[in-house]
């Protein structure tokens, strides 16, 4: 019976290892990310930029900011972490009382996808690079929009 419970201590383990190694190896894909990001399609008398830089090996760390003229309209502070075996884009808005979760169903060398069904608006947020360029869009509950970014640095 103590070498049963031996084992299976052991491929818990070597299956909580493989699982971390497995996300870290999914989280490098995104470190394209990283740099700054102007947005090509906002509205008039509008500017907005997304910058991320990664802070740790498990985490990304970026900033968006609307512009409307020279005054700042809208900050939203955001991040992508490694929790619990899972990547999560974490974006902590004021109005929010604490920041939204958002798990990463679909990771590729040059896009994601997030989820969080049971927020109100956005359920989904997508990011594709195309070249030096990004495609974003948050949708739910039938609605969609797009945020296009050029890499300024």
């Amino acid at each position: 019976m103590k070498k049963l419970f031996v084992i299976i201590a052991a491929l818990l383990f070597t299956s909580q290892v493989y699982s971390q190694q497995n996300t870290s190896k999914e989280f490098e894909k995104l470190k394209w990310l990283c740099g700054t990001w102007k947005r090509s399609n906002s509205k008039p008398g509008q500017s907005g930029t997304e910058t991320w830089v990664a802070t740790s090996p498990a985490k990304l760390t970026g900033k968006g900011v609307t512009m409307r003229g020279t005054d700042t309209a809208f900050v939203e502070k955001l991040s992508i972490v490694i929790k619990g075996g899972d990547i999560f884009y974490v974006a902590d808005v004021s109005g929010n009382p604490e920041p939204v979760y958002f798990k990463m169903t679909t990771i590729t060398a040059d896009g994601f996808v997030c989820e969080n069904p049971e927020h109100d608006f956005p359920k989904k947020i997508a990011y594709q690079l195309i070249g030096s360029r990004i495609n974003a869009s948050i949708s739910g509950n039938g609605k969609n929009i797009a945020y296009n970014f050029e890499r300024l640095k």
